[in-house]
């Protein structure tokens, strides 16, 4: 009777072990498993702490200098002048509103206030407490434009003193600039280079030929005809490349065909996915060196 007894009990007890292992295997992690979850734990901490940077890093700021950064992100034209101070007559800076340009520059702790209707470029340090800016005494080169002269003062003494500000935001952002003498200024706002695209720019310099050339041997369509030219710290001209066709655009150059000129740019790389589609770097134009015309 006992042979019997365990006989029977041996097959029931071999299955309940054998499911206990099953549910034991299942509960158990393997080390791949350990090794997915530390990757997700890991991926999931490392966005967790960018935020946080992010966050921690708005938070440290003022509205003021969150202001100034947003400022400083773009270059402004001058859309309109509202004048209701009786002032002197206002329409030498409208009716060339399209070249005064303003903006506002960080370097090292300073802020400086950039501004000028196409010939000197005046600066002038400034500080912002809530929307009132106070802007210093300002510096200005010393170019003669006979023709931009009055537009140049009177932008000058528009910008002295103190002023309110108000931003309206989005893709084309309008800045309102009320003077302490009633006059209201108003200017668009176009993101500046290094913001567009996210990086400090290279500077290259580039002559380029007043005729053009085809793009390639199988084309009808012209391009710029431009070479490398290369300037030792002295600026003298060392060096020049061989002239080649530039299918692509510079940011800011109007080619007229009349003139052989030498542009200092700047140079930017893209991201991954314009360099995908056969644009490595995007170019700027920073200033026009050299011109002369082509008789």
């Amino acid at each position: 009777m006992t042979l019997s007894f365990k006989s029977a009990l041996l097959p029931s007890m071999l299955a309940i072990s054998l499911a206990l292992s099953a549910c034991q295997d299942a509960s158990v992690p393997t080390d791949a498993n350990l090794e997915s979850a530390d990757t997700n734990v890991s991926t999931a901490d490392a966005d967790i702490a960018n935020n946080n940077a992010t966050l921690a890093k708005a938070s440290e700021m003022s509205a003021e200098e969150q202001m100034i950064e947003n400022l400083a992100r773009y270059r402004w034209t001058l859309i309109d002048i509202d004048d209701k101070s009786g002032g002197p007559v206002i329409t030498t800076l409208v009716d060339i509103k399209n070249q005064v340009m303003l903006s506002f520059k960080q370097n090292q702790g300073h802020n400086t206030l950039n501004y000028g209707v196409g010939c000197n470029t005046m600066s002038a340090g400034y500080e912002l407490q809530g929307h009132t800016l106070t802007t210093e005494d300002s510096m200005s080169t010393k170019m003669l434009c006979e023709n931009l002269n009055k537009a140049e003062n009177r932008l000058d003494t528009l910008m002295q003193g103190t002023s309110e500000l108000s931003v309206t935001e989005g893709d084309n952002p309008v800045l309102t600039q009320v003077t302490s003498n009633a006059v209201t200024l108003t200017w668009k706002g176009r993101l500046t280079s290094q913001a567009k695209y996210n990086s400090k720019g290279e500077t290259v310099f580039w002559a380029v030929n007043a005729n053009e050339t085809v793009c390639s041997d199988n084309s009808l369509e012209m391009c710029l005809q431009v070479k490398p030219v290369t300037y030792n710290d002295q600026g003298i001209k060392v060096s020049e490349g061989k002239w080649a066709a530039f299918n692509g655009e510079i940011d800011g150059y109007e080619h007229d065909g009349k003139h052989d000129e030498v542009l200092r740019l700047q140079r930017y790389q893209l991201d991954s996915d314009k360099v995908s589609e056969g644009e490595e770097y995007a170019y700027v134009l920073d200033a026009v060196i050299e011109s002369s015309v082509v008789e």
